[in-house]
């Protein structure tokens, strides 16, 4: 893979990564992955489906849903799609109904499906926002919701696991990115005492930068900010993948709830990101070129 941003590894590299997990870790287990047409998404699809487990994967878009599945045919995985909107609850309710009914479990919930896009403030409209709250903050309440429901029902546990981004600091251009995502962390905390009595396990991926097309959707302007982290680098969609396997799995991390996972490197204690370009304003001059240093 190159260093250029907005590219990221093709389906068949994604079934030949080195991981570091034993190759049977989900073998018998059904995981379903959110939005798995993406580029993190088809990531963790692919690695939770070498580890063993049955994959199912839902979209609004049928075809980009069929392109995934060709594409992992061609590599024998198979993996099961299900054209599904998480903004729907209804949707949503039959997406869990269907799981069960064609696979007679579900063990992981995977909460990838999100999207945002830059813009000032005070351009972003109702219709914008709304769009924004509702597909990563309402959709991931949605089928947590569904599938803990079923988990209850059946008096068996279950684990999740939310891809978020980092919160707490100020995420200028990206507002109801920030609205939705804090949001939707805090409601994971939140669940993950209330469920917790019924062995069900609920945790975040905060996740950084990381090479994918998706990046597509920023202006080169924000590109500065892509590897202001500590490391100094962008993350990849397969460090995202396997910090799900680790998650998701009893095997791995059954004495860890409520948390959130940074894959970030290190861009929650140190780093800056302005999704629309740092403005002037906030520039700081090299203390040794000020007049006062002279």
């Amino acid at each position: 893979m190159t260093s250029d941003p907005y590219s990221s590894w093709e389906d068949d590299d994604l079934a030949s990564l080195a991981h570091g997990f034993r190759g049977d870790l989900y073998e018998g287990q059904v995981a379903l992955v959110t939005g798995g047409a993406g580029g993190i998404g088809r990531a963790i699809c692919m690695l939770l489906s070498r580890l063993g487990a049955q994959v199912v994967t839902c979209g609004r878009d049928e075809a980009k849903l069929q392109e995934l599945s060709d594409s992992f045919a061609g590599l024998n995985v198979e993996i099961l799609t299900i054209p599904a909107n998480v903004r729907d609850p209804e949707e949503v309710s039959g997406l869990i109904g269907e799981v069960w009914s064609a696979c007679g479990s579900l063990d992981l919930v995977v909460n990838n499906a999100g999207g945002q896009f830059a813009a000032p403030a005070n351009d972003i409209s109702p219709k914008g926002w709304a769009a924004v709250l509702e597909t990563n903050l309402y959709g991931p309440w949605f089928v947590m919701q569904a599938a803990a429901r079923t988990w209850i029902e059946k008096n068996r546990g279950g684990s999740i696991v939310n891809i978020g981004t980092i919160t707490g600091r100020a995420s200028v251009g990206i507002p109801h990115t920030a609205a939705a995502r804090a949001g939707a962390a805090g409601l994971a905390a939140s669940l993950s005492v209330e469920w917790a009595p019924h062995d069900i396990r609920i945790n975040t991926v905060a996740v950084g930068v990381v090479r994918s097309p998706g990046l597509v959707n920023y202006p080169d302007a924000a590109r500065p900010s892509f590897d202001h982290n500590p490391q100094r680098r962008l993350g990849d969609v397969q460090d995202v993948a396997q910090a799900v396997a680790f998650l998701g799995s009893p095997a791995t991390a059954s004495f860890i709830t409520g948390e959130v996972f940074h894959v970030a490197g290190g861009e929650q204690i140190w780093g800056e990101y302005w999704a629309l370009g740092k403005p002037d304003y906030f520039r700081i001059d090299d203390p040794s070129n000020s007049p006062s240093s002279r």
